[in-house]
């Protein structure tokens, strides 16, 4: 079963994914792992994950948060996204409701997730939680995932964390047995008592708020959930305290970024939606039909948004052997491109450069923002006129729109007078700075004019 393994069968094999590449730093990261508490030639440190993702949360909305789109695409396919990062990790247990099992394997399937197992989940957090480890138990009939020796908990509503809190929080449970990502607390903890007057507050300076991702000794957090009162398994919700209370472990508390909040209330959605936009408009490529043509118009754009977007970082690509290095780009999260046209037939460049993304389908994972520049001298040719000649760009566009690739046209004055030439290319890097950003449907197939 390719997408999603059911619990008891075989987990899809580890390996490279279309939703998510190894991190870059990946040989670091086993190396951090293998160093971490292990002797010297020991086995790199065997780590496994358990998403919770059977509640319905407090979002007031039929469809459970976990499952929600946010920019087309379910909340946690983004999680899952960002786990798979990790290399290192073997297994990733997805915990579900059995009536939600079908959903998440088709969302498997769809985003191309890999490492992924499923499992049944509890009725309350806790009990999901224990189905997963359980899930991970050597002694579990007809399951073929291995016991790891470190496991991750983290929240299938968390899908902004780095690779870098992961590693943190592993090391740190290899060491102390027990882990947890931490944040300052924004507002101050009260205590009401049983007439709802103020009993007493906490100081807000010596207290933290605990978040996710967690990590523990397998052995210690398993002991710990088969120790568990029924109270709580019903009432519990923090895994640390679990550790605690029945192993007797004090968990290392690491501090975390902003980036851990979790999505809770239905505004939190178009919070990630902004999140995630900023992120995938912060990588342009400018491909162009050119070798090494310093004096070419494509790198005079070049050059102009780099001034005028310093914000975002923008590199070029020739076209000619582009197959290869585009896909790697796309696989760097790159989701942008300017395609600069300047041989005949017009919108040559685009067509093969939209050809190689469709092939791709890396838009799959984000909608893909393509500019197709054009350069005219006005005083040669009227916009009118041209804008006529490349009037099917909009058929063409609604067509690819389909496969999430926004095309968008554009027309800059290619003066000769050069300070007109730079006010034209200044106006046009704006132009695209603005499609990029809002990747607004509604402008698809529209020819613009810098």
């Amino acid at each position: 079963m390719e997408q999603g393994q059911r619990s008891g069968s075989r987990p899809a094999e580890p390996g490279p994914c279309l939703s998510s590449p190894c991190g870059a730093d990946q040989a670091a990261s086993v190396s951090l792992l293998s160093a971490a508490g292990a002797e010297p030639g020991s086995r790199t440190l065997a780590v496994a994950a358990v998403l919770p993702a059977g509640g319905c949360g407090r979002m007031g909305v039929p469809t459970p948060k976990q499952f929600c789109p946010v920019l087309e695409r379910p909340l946690i396919s983004y999680t899952l996204q960002a786990m798979e990062r990790a290399c290192w990790i073997k297994d990733i247990i997805v915990v579900v409701t059995g009536e939600n099992m079908e959903a998440m394997e088709n969302i498997i399937k769809k985003y191309k997730h890999k490492r992924i197992s499923l499992v049944e989940a509890g009725v309350t957090r806790h009990r999901s939680i224990f189905n997963g480890l359980k899930a991970l138990a050597d002694n579990q009939p007809n399951s073929r995932l291995s016991k790891p020796e470190v496991v991750i908990i983290h929240d299938a509503v968390r899908p902004f964390f780095e690779e870098d809190i992961l590693l943190k929080v592993v090391t740190a449970a290899k060491e102390h047995g027990a882990a947890g990502a931490v944040r300052p607390l924004v507002s101050t903890v009260i205590s009401p008592s049983a007439d709802g007057c103020l009993d007493h507050s906490l100081e807000r300076a010596r207290h933290r708020a605990s978040e996710m991702p967690q990590a523990f000794l397998f052995d210690v957090i398993y002991e710990a959930y088969q120790q568990c009162s029924d109270y709580d398994l019903e009432f519990g919700t923090e895994c640390l305290q679990l550790a605690l209370k029945y192993c007797h472990i004090k968990a290392k508390l690491v501090e975390g970024s902003p980036d851990l909040w979790k999505v809770t209330y239905k505004r939190d959605l178009y919070a990630a939606e902004s999140i995630i936009k900023e992120r995938i408009s912060q990588e342009i490529c400018i491909v162009m039909d050119t070798k090494e043509n310093k004096e070419h118009i494509g790198h005079l754009l070049e050059e102009v948004l780099k001034t005028e977007l310093n914000h975002i970082h923008v590199r070029s690509q020739a076209l000619y052997n582009a197959g290869s290095d585009i896909q790697h780009i796309n696989l760097e999260q790159c989701c942008n491109f300017v395609c600069v046209n300047v041989k005949e037939p017009d919108f040559q460049e685009t067509q093969k450069l939209m050809s190689m993304l469709e092939e791709s389908n890396f838009s799959i994972l984000y909608s893909i923002v393509v500019v197709s520049v054009h350069f005219l001298d006005f005083k040669l040719v009227s916009p009118s006129q041209k804008m006529e000649s490349l009037m099917w760009i909009r058929e063409f566009a609604k067509k690819m729109k389909k496969r999430k690739i926004l095309l968008y046209g554009l027309l800059i004055n290619y003066s000769q007078d050069e300070q007109k030439l730079q006010e034209s290319l200044r106006q046009g890097a704006i132009i695209i700075a603005a499609l990029i950003e809002e990747r607004n449907s509604a402008l698809i197939g529209q020819l613009l004019v810098a």
